[in-house]
């Protein structure tokens, strides 16, 4: 918790939590936590893209599971992501990195070797905020990264290719990042729930079933700016009225399906001036459900009433999808041991879906996956009132060193 709060104090804006993909408080951030897995027996290096990779050997050899490269152990991944979103809370991504650091804390203090490798990854990019493209981090080391990604400019039109090589990173490289499938066991991540279930079950923990798929795009209607005073209501072409009306129309068409959420999170009123009727609408629309068929019939659903609401009021739509993950389901068998461990060190457990997007949604693409989810305080999340008990904390670094024991005996004498 000492480490949360000291990283807490790196960010890219005065007074506030923000740590964007590339920023100078990214580099900051990845400098402190390398020291602290230095400090407790791990080998450190940022890949290709600037995720912080720590490896601790396994007693079999001191192989790394870089790609391309044999290793003589096995690899256990654990970790989160290290970026956050603007005017953020402490906890939500850098905890699952700091409690997978304590985990190898206490094996370097007891001097103890797994029959299996361990590396630590605090990721570049989960939150997307910078380039609107989220899971950049996990996606290199998955080798699902987009080399067309590169091209993406931010708001102050630095590509993200200029954006990483700024960093220290090498975009050329990006595909040198992936890891080998064959020489992983898996990938663990410990989260805050970012949800109100655990606090309402009075549970500190919780184990993820799965994570909801996401569709993120971009829309804009496209009108005509005129004086305010002089321009009738009857010939009007006004891109805010139409974009209001879409907003509500999404929000209703979430409200009547059931475990669909829909939000509109961002929206640019252009010329943005209270005399002229608006002229320019751009805003994102962010649809998530926990099976992909209902979610893509949505984004089409949304697609044509866009459509329908430029036709009548006579406006130019514009728009395209910016991001898209599938839905991804939980190891049962990587699970099932977290559910072992839990119930050692909490009277129950419980099993509930994510509809917040994870790194483990990605890496459950090459590897079994699983998350633990941690009691937050009102269910608050990317925001600066985001809160964990400490002993909710000290309940989970419990289970997952319960966790990577069990997971050793497994692979072998301890």
């Amino acid at each position: 918790m000492r480490r949360i709060g000291a990283l807490a104090k790196i960010s890219d804006e005065s007074g506030v939590v923000t740590r964007t993909f590339a920023s100078p408080a990214m580099s900051r951030a990845n400098q402190l936590v390398a020291g602290w897995m230095r400090a407790v027996g791990m080998e450190t290096h940022e890949d290709a893209i600037g995720n912080l990779i720590g490896h601790y050997a396994g007693k079999a050899g001191t192989g790394k599971a870089h790609a391309g490269k044999a290793t003589e152990v096995k690899t256990l991944l654990l970790g989160s992501h290290l970026d956050t979103v603007r005017n953020a809370g402490k906890f939500d991504g850098p905890l699952g990195v700091l409690l997978a650091l304590a985990c190898v804390e206490k094996l370097h203090q007891k001097r103890l070797r797994l029959p299996f490798a361990i590396n630590v990854v605090g990721f570049a990019d989960e939150e997307g905020v910078r380039y609107q493209s989220t899971y950049l981090g996990s996606k290199a080391v998955a080798g699902r990264f987009e080399p067309a990604d590169l091209k993406r400019k931010d708001a102050d039109g630095i590509s993200m290719a200029d954006a990483i090589r700024n960093f220290g990173g090498d975009p050329a490289k990006i595909k040198a990042a992936r890891l080998n499938p064959k020489n992983l066991i898996g990938y663990l991540e410990a989260h805050i729930e970012q949800g109100p279930v655990l606090e309402e079950e009075n549970l500190a923990l919780g184990i993820v079933t799965g994570i909801a798929g996401q569709t993120r795009s971009r829309v804009s209607f496209l009108g005509r700016a005129g004086h305010a005073g002089t321009t009738p209501m009857s010939l009007r072409q006004d891109a805010l009225c139409a974009a209001a009306e879409f907003i509500l129309a999404v929000e209703t068409l979430a409200r009547r399906t059931p475990g669909l959420v829909a939000t509109v999170g961002q929206i640019k009123v252009e010329p943005g001036v209270s005399n002229v009727i608006p002229g320019e609408v751009h805003l994102s629309v962010d649809i998530r459900h926990a099976k992909d068929s209902v979610r893509r019939s949505t984004q089409k659903a949304v697609k044509t009433i866009a459509l329908k609401i430029a036709a009548r009021r006579k406006i130019k739509l514009d728009g395209e999808v910016v991001h898209e993950t599938p839905a991804t389901a939980c190891s049962k068998y990587l699970s099932g041991l977290l559910e072992q461990s839990v119930k050692r060190h909490q009277k129950r457990t419980l099993r509930l879906a994510s509809g917040a997007g994870h790194d483990a949604a990605i890496l459950g693409q090459i590897t079994p996956a699983a998350m633990l989810f941690i009691r937050c305080k009102n269910g608050i999340s990317h925001h600066p009132d985001e809160s964990v008990k400490t002993g909710d904390v000290r309940v989970a670094l419990d289970v997952l060193n319960d966790f990577i024991l069990r997971l050793a005996k497994i692979h072998g004498h301890v």
